[in-house]
């Protein structure tokens, strides 16, 4: 696990000629190989449950943030990002302990915990398809390991609609891979049912490209307490470009609108380091351009970018940040929206 993680987050590093290579299962998709599908009435298939202490109960430490799941009056759903970068197979077992152990320690700590402030948090376990599925641009593997992984967040939500929700109103969030999934999970629930989208607060999409008219009912945040709606970006070094994501919707964290207008630094509440150790006040200001928000990159350290060879545009990313950048922000965006929403349905 360390020599993938290392490929993917040193920066400035100059030896990752072969990380690509490195990260390419050595054989084929197939179907029969595939781990076994989780049963989601087992605790240990939720990386978070709120009722149990878990990573997505904790704060950053030397902060006064605390988390109030036990008060909460939403729930959250949330969708790990990509944490399983191994070439023995197309997607991850659940049973493999490094893969689960890194997932908490390092997403469901830094991201999900976003939410904990306002929100009871679920976040399921599922074979996620290997980092490089997003990259197997000539083959049809990738996309075999990443249909794989939506039906178990597919399953997973399910059983926690009959199991767990009990008509709560629900976020949706979600980080890279798992965004890939919370896109198309919208279209199968809530956009098939317009009881879920009453109960939708809104969608954090972050960390992928969603297109302005990805829906035919759900709509892109146009301030920061709408509802009902969802919210996307996706993090670069001030002035660069990445066409992948080339008029995606892009929604600015600071002032949670799609105008270009720059938002400066004194409006970042605290960006939260990997080392989850600190709140950086006034750490970036951000810009929207051509569906990407712009950063100036941090001083602080622990807010890596994303590198890898054969991708020079990557270089310039901060995906692994977006929501490091922005932790505090979002946790209180998160909060508005909260408040928004109980009191357009009369204190629900």
């Amino acid at each position: 696990m360390r020599v993938y993680f290392l490929c993917l987050l040193l920066a400035g590093a100059t030896s990752l000629s072969s990380c690509l290579k490195i990260l390419r299962p050595s054989h084929a998709f197939i179907k029969s190989a595939v781990p076994e599908a989780p049963d989601y009435r087992m605790e240990d298939n939720w990386a978070a449950l709120p009722d149990r202490r878990d990573s997505a109960d904790r704060v950053p430490r030397n902060t006064l943030l605390r988390d109030n799941q036990r008060n909460a009056p939403v729930d959250v759903f949330f969708i790990h990002p990509t944490t399983y970068y191994w070439r023995k197979q197309w997607n991850a077992s659940l049973s493999n302990e490094r893969v689960n152990r890194f997932t908490d320690e390092t997403v469901i700590r830094g991201q999900a915990s976003a939410f904990n402030s306002t929100a009871r948090v679920y976040a399921p376990r599922y074979r996620q398809a290997t980092l490089y599925s997003f990259f197997d641009e000539k083959e049809p593997n990738g996309k075999q390991a990443l249909e794989v992984a939506y039906d178990d967040v597919k399953t997973a939500f399910q059983f926690y609609l009959d199991n767990y929700n009990h008509g709560r109103p629900i976020i949706i969030a979600g980080h890279s891979q798992g965004t890939v999934h919370a896109t198309q999970l919208l279209h199968d629930f809530f956009e098939q049912s317009p009881r879920l989208r009453r109960q939708l607060v809104a969608a954090y999409l972050i960390g992928f490209k969603v297109k302005p008219d990805e829906y035919t009912t759900i709509r892109p945040c146009e301030d920061s307490t709408q509802t009902g709606c969802f919210i996307t970006w996706n993090t670069v070094a001030w002035g660069n470009s990445y066409a992948p994501f080339a008029n995606s919707v892009a929604t600015n964290p600071l002032t949670w609108t799609r105008d270009t207008t720059t938002a400066p630094a004194r409006l970042n509440l605290g960006g939260v380091p990997q080392s989850f150790d600190r709140q950086d006040k006034r750490l970036v200001g951000a810009k929207v351009h051509e569906g990407l928000v712009w950063v100036h990159p941090p001083a602080p350290k622990g807010y890596p970018r994303f590198l890898l060879p054969g991708r020079p545009n990557l270089r310039h990313s901060f995906h692994i940040a977006d929501y490091a950048l922005f932790y505090t922000n979002i946790r209180q965006n998160a909060e508005a929206r909260v408040r928004a929403y109980r009191m357009l349905m009369g204190g629900q």
